[in-house]
């Protein structure tokens, strides 16, 4: 990476820290980088954001009717395009939250097996 590319890159990187968009786990990830993988970086950070985006659209795909869940997923989806961090932590625990609470109340009529769905 060029001189001027790279401060422009270290600036930025130093601003996500300032935000708190970016911990400790990402200055991890700058030390794994090596000489010979100068766009290590670069390959896992466009990685996150395409897997990412695709995880979130495939949560929101499989949800069985779960209404409050799929709208906590959507309303994260949303956090993230605004690139809003206290809201996609807060949206994400309302995801986690809902979606226990919706597998807490189908546990007990899971465990009962082929008597949850009566035969018609």
């Amino acid at each position: 990476m060029a001189a001027p590319m790279l401060n422009q890159f270290n600036t930025l990187v130093a601003n996500m820290f300032a935000a708190g968009l970016l911990d400790d786990q990402f200055q991890e990830l700058q030390m794994l980088q090596e000489g010979s993988a100068p766009d290590f970086i670069d390959k896992v950070v466009t990685l996150f954001c395409e897997d990412g985006e695709r995880i979130i659209g495939e949560i929101a795909k499989l949800l069985i009717g779960a209404q409050r869940v799929k709208n906590s997923c959507i309303q994260f989806h949303q956090c993230c395009q605004e690139k809003s961090r206290d809201g996609c932590l807060n949206s994400l625990d309302s995801v986690r939250n809902d979606f226990y609470d919706v597998c807490s109340m189908f546990n007990p009529h899971a465990s009962a097996g082929p008597s949850l769905h009566p035969k018609l």
